[in-house]
C-alpha cells in the first residue's frame, strides 16, 4: 500500500498505536518491532481490541483473507512516512527544538507561553525520538496554529533524521554539553549533530532560529541564518537579567534597548533556567503573544517529572533534578546549589551514564568541584563516582542509600538529588 493510499485509511481513523496495550476503537496499529519484542506477533489482537486496521512488516502476520491487516515492507519506515505526509498536507508551522540540556522544559514553557494567544500541538513528555516525533506529528489537527516539536539524540545522523520528518519552519538548539559522549564519540560530535537542525533550515531557506546570543558555539555554526536574538545585551530582541535564584529564578526581561520591563517570578529553580525562559519570552513575542500573557505563563508553570522541582517535605526541602545528568547539566546544578544563599546543604548524586571513555574523568571533575562547594553532607550513588577520588560517603545504589537515609535521616537542610535516570534518585525524596 502507497503512504497516499494509507493516509486515506487515516484520515477515516485518525488515532494511530504503536501499543498493542492501547488499542483506541477505530485506530490504526502500527507494528514496531525493539531488541525484546514484536509488534508483528500483536496485529491480530490490536484488532480484536478496537483497532480499524493493523499495518505489518512480515508476510505470515498478513491474512489475505482479513482486508484489515495492511502489509508494508518497514513498519518503523510507513509510521515516519505518515507522520511527513501529514505534516505536509495540513501544512502547520512547525517550531523544531533541540540541545544537549533544557530543550523539554524549553518546549514546555514555549508550548504554555504560546497557548496563551494559539491552538498549539507540542511533544508529550520527552517522546522526543524516531517513533515518538512521528506519533507526535500525526496528532497535528486542522485547528492548530502551531506545532512545537522536540528531537532528541545520542548518535550522529539522529537530528537530521528527525528534521526530515518533522520538516520545521522555525528552529531552537538550547545549548550544546557534555551528554551521550559515548555515542557521539566527542563534544565536537555533539555539536555536528546538534547543528544538524541548523543544517536543515539553512538549506530549506526563509526559514529563522530562536539563538542564545552569548553562546559561542551555537552564533559559530549558526552561519547564513535568519538569527532571532535573545539573552543579557540590551540591543538584542529579547534581553533580560536574573533577580535572583534562592530558591526560584526571578528574573526581567524587555524587548531591546526600549522596551518596558517585565518582571517574572517563577516556580522554577537554577539560574541554568533563565535561557530557557528568555527562549519561550522571545518564541512568545515573535509570534504575537501579549507581554503581560507571557509573564502569566511563565510565572504560573509549574515543573514536573523530578526536573528542577522543588518539593517540600516535613523534614527538608529537596531540589529533586533526577530525570537526566550529565557532565554540563550536573556542573550548572552544583554552580547553583552553591550560590543559594541557605543553610545545611546537602548533596546527593549519582553516575551520568553514556560518556564511554571519559566517564571517570568526568566524573572526577565534578568531585574535585565539589570539593571547593563545602557543603556540609555529600552522598555519591554509583561505581563511576566509587571509581574517583574523594572522601565522601558513596553506594552502589538507591536502594542502599535509602536504608542509610532511613537509619540517619536528615532534617531542616536543602537537598539537592541530581543523577541520570537510571540510577533512580528520584526514589529518594518519598524517605527524607
Amino acid at each position: 500500500m502507497t503512504i497516499s493510499a494509507l493516509y486515506q485509511l487515516y484520515l477515516q481513523y485518525p488515532i494511530v498505536t504503536t501499543d498493542s496495550r492501547n488499542c483506541p476503537d477505530g485506530s490504526i496499529f502500527i507494528s514496531l518491532k525493539g531488541d525484546t519484542f514484536n509488534g508483528n506477533t500483536f496485529a491480530a489482537k490490536a484488532l480484536k481490541d478496537g483497532c480499524a486496521y493493523a499495518v505489518v512488516d512480515e508476510p505470515q502476520y498478513a491474512d489475505q483473507e482479513n482486508k484489515h491487516i495492511i502489509l508494508v515492507d518497514d513498519c518503523l519506515k510507513t509510521l515516519q512516512e505518515l507522520a511527513n505526509y501529514h505534516r505536509k498536507q495540513l501544512g502547520t508551522k512547525v517550531i523544531g527544538i533541540t540541545g544537549t540540556n533544557g530543550k523539554t522544559t524549553t518546549k514546555e514553557l514555549i508550548a504554555a507561553v504560546l497557548s496563551q494567544a494559539h491552538n498549539v500541538l507540542y511533544t508529550q513528555g520527552n517522546l522526543n525520538n524516531h517513533i515518538g516525533v512521528p506519533l507526535t506529528l500525526l496528532k497535528l489537527r486542522a485547528h492548530h496554529d502551531l506545532a512545537v516539536i522536540e528531537m532528541g539524540a545520542n548518535h550522529p545522523g539522529e537530528i537530521k533524521a528527525l528534521v526530515n520528518i518533522a520538516e520545521p519552519d522555525y528552529g531552537i538548539i538550547t545549548n550544546v554539553g557534555k551528554a551521550h559522549l559515548e555515542g557521539f564519540g566527542s563534544f565536537e560530535g555533539v555539536i555536528k549533530t546538534k547543528g544538524e537542525l541548523y543544517d536543515f533550515l539553512r538549506q530549506k531557506g526563509d526559514s529563522i532560529v530562536f539563538i542564545q546570543n552569548e553562546n559561542l558555539f551555537l552564533m559559530d555554526i549558526a552561519q547564513g541564518l535568519n538569527l532571532i536574538h535573545y539573552g543579557v545585551e540590551e540591543n538584542l530582541y529579547v534581553n533580560g537579567k536574573i533577580i535572583s535564584c534562592s530558591p526560584y529564578l526571578a528574573f526581567d526581561w524587555k524587548a531591546g534597548k526600549e522596551g518596558n520591563v517585565h518582571h517574572v517570578q517563577t516556580q522554577l529553580i537554577g539560574e541554568y533556567n533563565f535561557d530557557n525562559a528568555l527562549a519561550a519570552v522571545t518564541i512568545g513575542r515573535f509570534f504575537g503573544v501579549e507581554p503581560t500573557k507571557i509573564d502569566d505563563a511563565l510565572t504560573n508553570y509549574i515543573p514536573q517529572n523530578n526536573r528542577s522541582q522543588l518539593k517540600e517535605t516535613e523534614d527538608n526541602k529537596l531540589i529533586v533534578d533526577a530525570y537526566n545528568a550529565n557532565p554540563t547539566s550536573m556542573m550548572a546544578a552544583l554552580k547553583n546549589f552553591k550560590k543559594m544563599e541557605i543553610k545545611h546543604k546537602i548533596a546527593i548524586l549519582g553516575d551520568m551514564k553514556e560518556l564511554g571513555d571519559t566517564s571517570v574523568k568526568e566524573h572526577q571533575n565534578i568531585v574535585d568541584f565539589i570539593d571547593r562547594c563545602h557543603f556540609e553532607k555529600v552522598i555519591l550513588v554509583g561505581d563511576q563516582f566509587a571509581q574517583t577520588a574523594h572522601s565522601y560517603e558513596t553506594y552502589t545504589n538507591v536502594s542502599e542509600v535509602i536504608k542509610a537515609i532511613n537509619e540517619n535521616k536528615p532534617k531542616g537542610c536543602y537537598i539537592l538529588i541530581k543523577g541520570s535516570n537510571s540510577m533512580k534518585l528520584g526514589q529518594i525524596a518519598e524517605h527524607l
